[in-house]
């Protein structure tokens, strides 16, 4: 009977297990986005869940208990100023799981694990916000449309055109003479 036994074990001892989740959870949190196994990546979802709900709580003991789990001050730091400011309007599900492809060599389901916000699309609201509409249309009308620069004539001997790159031995022939 396996009753109260939460969790996979991945075919490892529970020290190695432990060990390669920290080491999961510290590179998600550096790098945003992992490509790793689809039973590895739901592991990693519950601990990198858990690291955000301490980032957003930020007080000392949750900056401690942070420390057990990351391998880096880096990463600690990254996770408490850029992370959970990110993740502040939402109370879980910070992380998604896409499924990719399968492994060539044993076939294993191969999943992309990211977080479910990021700055890139953060950035472009903040700026926006504050902008009144009359504001917007006025900048709309006082940006001039750019034309197209006139094309210069270049010098004999310069670079031809890319239409008129490829001739003939018959062309090349009479352009020489």
């Amino acid at each position: 009977m396996n009753h109260q036994i939460a969790g996979r074990k991945l075919g490892r001892s529970t020290d190695h297990k432990i060990a390669l989740l920290r080491n999961l959870v510290t590179s998600l949190v550096m790098h945003d986005r992992l490509t790793t196994t689809e039973a590895k990546a739901k592991e990693l979802r519950r601990i990198a869940d858990r690291m955000i709900t301490l980032g957003k709580k930020g007080d000392l003991a949750a900056v401690r208990r942070a420390e057990r789990v990351l391998r880096s001050k880096e990463a600690i730091g990254r996770l408490f100023k850029e992370l959970a400011p990110l993740f502040a309007a939402r109370n879980g599900g910070y992380t998604r799981i896409i499924k990719y492809k399968t492994r060539r060599g044993d076939h294993a389901p191969l999943v992309i694990i990211e977080w479910t916000e990021s700055k890139e699309v953060k950035a472009p609201e903040k700026k926006g916000a504050g902008k009144k509409v009359s504001e917007k249309k006025a900048s709309e009308k006082k940006a001039p449309e750019k034309k197209a620069a006139p094309k210069k004539a270049s010098p004999k001997g310069t670079e031809k055109p890319a239409a008129e790159k490829k001739t003939t031995r018959k062309k090349a022939a009479e352009n020489k003479d």
